[in-house]
């Protein structure tokens, strides 16, 4: 009793991070730069809301460490990491082991934590990124007033909050720019289009007002690839707006752009090239100094470019894996372009590679601006990629029905399920379903993530832990916003149907037992079916039980608690049948079935609750 009550300690602290702790530090991380007054406390956000909880959850549940090591990219930054420690032992730098063992162990639990976050929160993902990029666009629109207020010829902006250099700045505002970019071309909701317009507008103009020229340069180049990583109507404007930009800036914003010439970056990588060449290999190691003095004046510590800081920190042996985890993460990205997140994760990370060019050095640090330009697009990627293998995520396009087609598909359909709006469940000639879900408000989450596509991931995530789904055939959208799932429908026969035509007791109670043990089944694997009812689960044709109506169905990462086992109860007891035959008439042998698989502890709660709740209906 002692261990168990402990497993259950150790697995109410797991979900809280996953579910909760995590997407909070993630959402700081991506936007506290923007309204904090320096960069230490978002490292110590960072550390306290998801460094640390990431590793405490490795350390709560070992296993899932596997995942990230079959992960490619996640090998590949292990190899980066540790050769850059290892560099140590050759570096001039005298500054404790511990101390230089800190930022790569940080950067690894973005890793890891991202792998947490989409795994078991992946419908928050979407939504995340978008309450960040508004947090920076308000931030940007408040920037650009104020410079506007106190402008002068030759100034540039550097902006609140954290920041305190414009080129650095630039980067962030840059990223949500590219951020607003890949939403408009992935969106499909015209509101949500209608705003990602005058959003790039805005940051556009804040990365202008910087007067940085290399995020200019990498813009363009991500907004290349994403022209060709999700090609369609929407490229073709993209590209003509690009050549209608590029034109307006270089007419009046000529003198910025070449004014400044080559900012003597041909002269720092000369200089820097020379160190290099003195232990090209290995480096100098992972902590020694660089002094840059390109005759400007005073001395530079970077080499403004991430490859060159590779090359001269952990040479040629640590650039091999440097280049492999953004290669291989933008090779996993095209290959599942069909996925949106991959889309704009992936257009951040050639965002990166063109401002890493003429920018940067440092290979490992604590976050800051250049986290933005690698470790967070790359740790998303890499948790997509996780996901992705493991059938998490949605692998099946979505494709447009226009209304001829719905005609067509649908004619001479039998109207299974409808509501006041029209049908809702159609049984098509082939003997398919076709279930409708009406368009949401578009500042919901079903804007994200429609509940087709919540049904078809949830389908398949359910038959992974061996519960019987619908076989999905086809995703669709439709003219009017709303979406549909095509699907094979389980053979049977619903609960409750099978229950209304049995006029044996005991056979009722055997099958009752039955549906208990099934349900444990589904709360110990973390399954809570908010509509769960007996008109949702399917007898089968061999006697094992089916979910139908998957799409209100959320997984946890653990068993779930007593309340929501509860809560699932309270659903079932709103039912008239269902409550007469499960907790009146054969509510023992509901229990019999649930204690089975769950606790005892379990068991007596519900049949406290159950018998609490019957006491107040007869009482009202």
């Amino acid at each position: 009793m002692q261990f168990s009550g402990l497993n259950s300690s150790s697995n109410r602290v797991f979900d809280f991070i996953c579910l909760w702790i995590l997407p909070a530090g993630y959402f700081l991380l991506l936007c506290s730069l923007f309204f904090l007054p320096d960069r230490s406390l978002l490292h110590k956000f960072y550390y306290g809301l998801f460094s640390i909880p990431s590793l405490i959850a490795l350390c709560l549940r070992p296993r899932e460490l596997k995942q990230l090591l079959r992960e490619p990219i996640f090998i590949a930054m292990l190899v980066f990491a540790g050769w850059a420690l290892l560099s140590l032992a050759w570096s001039p730098g005298d500054d404790g082991f511990s101390s230089k063992l800190k930022p790569p162990l940080h950067t690894l639990m973005l890793f890891a934590g991202c792998y947490l976050l989409v795994r078991y929160r992946s419908e928050i993902i979407q939504p995340l990124l978008f309450s960040a990029a508004i947090v920076a666009l308000i931030a940007s629109v408040y920037n650009l007033y104020m410079f506007a207020s106190i402008y002068q010829p030759g100034m540039r902006l550097i902006g609140a909050g954290s920041f305190d250099n414009p080129l650095l700045s630039s980067h962030l505002f840059g990223f949500f720019c590219i951020y607003w970019l890949s939403l408009s071309m992935t969106c499909k909701r015209p509101q949500i289009l209608l705003l990602t317009i005058p959003a790039m507008a805005i940051m556009f103009a804040t990365v202008i007002a910087t007067g940085a020229r290399t995020p200019l340069v990498a813009m363009t180049m991500a907004a290349f690839w994403l022209s060709f990583i999700c090609w369609n109507r929407r490229s073709v404007a993209l590209l003509s707006v690009m050549v209608a930009c590029g034109a307006a800036v270089l007419i009046f914003f000529w003198g910025m752009i070449f004014g400044r010439g080559d900012s003597y970056r041909l002269e720092i990588w000369q200089i820097v090239l020379q160190k290099i060449a003195d232990h090209p290999w290995i480096g100098h190691g992972y902590d020694a100094s660089l002094i840059v003095d390109a005759g400007e004046g005073y001395l530079l510590s970077e080499p403004h470019s991430f490859a060159l800081g590779v090359l001269y920190y952990v040479g040629i042996l640590g650039l091999i894996p440097w280049l492999f985890f953004q290669g291989y993460a933008l090779l996993c990205s095209w290959r599942h372009r069909v996925q949106p997140l991959f889309i704009i994760a992936s257009t951040w990370m050639i965002f990166g590679i063109g401002a890493g060019l003429t920018e940067g050095g440092g290979i490992i640090s604590r976050p800051k601006e250049h986290w933005f330009l690698l470790w967070i697009p790359l740790a998303l990627i890499a948790a997509l990629s996780i996901n992705q293998r493991a059938g998490r995520l949605l692998a099946m396009s979505i494709k447009k029905l226009s209304q001829p087609a719905f005609l067509s598909l649908s004619a001479n359909a039998r109207v299974i399920e409808e509501d006041g709006l029209g049908p809702k469940v159609l049984r098509l000639e082939d003997g398919s379903f076709l279930k409708l879900f009406r368009a949401r408000r578009w500042y919901t989450s079903g804007s994200f993530n429609s509940y087709s596509e919540r049904f078809a991931v949830n389908s398949e995530r359910l038959r992974e832990l061996g519960f019987p789904t619908p076989q999905i055939l086809d995703l669709y959208r439709l003219d009017d916003g709303s979406s549909a799932v095509h699907y094979t429908p389980l053979p049977g026969n619903t609960l409750r149907q099978v229950l209304q035509a049995i006029t044996a007791p005991d056979v009722r109670q055997a099958l009752v037992e039955r549906f208990g043990k099934f349900m444990a089944q589904l709360h110990e694997r973390g399954v809570y079916f908010r509509s769960l009812h007996l008109g949702n689960v399917l007898v089968l044709e061999d006697g094992e039980f089916g979910l139908i109506d998957v799409a209100d169905l959320r997984l946890y990462p653990s068993a779930l608690s007593l309340a929501l086992r509860q809560r699932n109860l309270r659903h079932m007891q709103r039912y008239t049948a269902d409550r007469r035959w499960l907790f009146e008439d054969h509510f023992q042998a509901l229990l019999q079935g649930y204690g089975v698989t769950a606790s005892q502890a379990a068991v007596n709660r519900l049949h406290k609750q159950v018998l609490a709740d019957s006491a107040t209906a007869q009482v009202s």
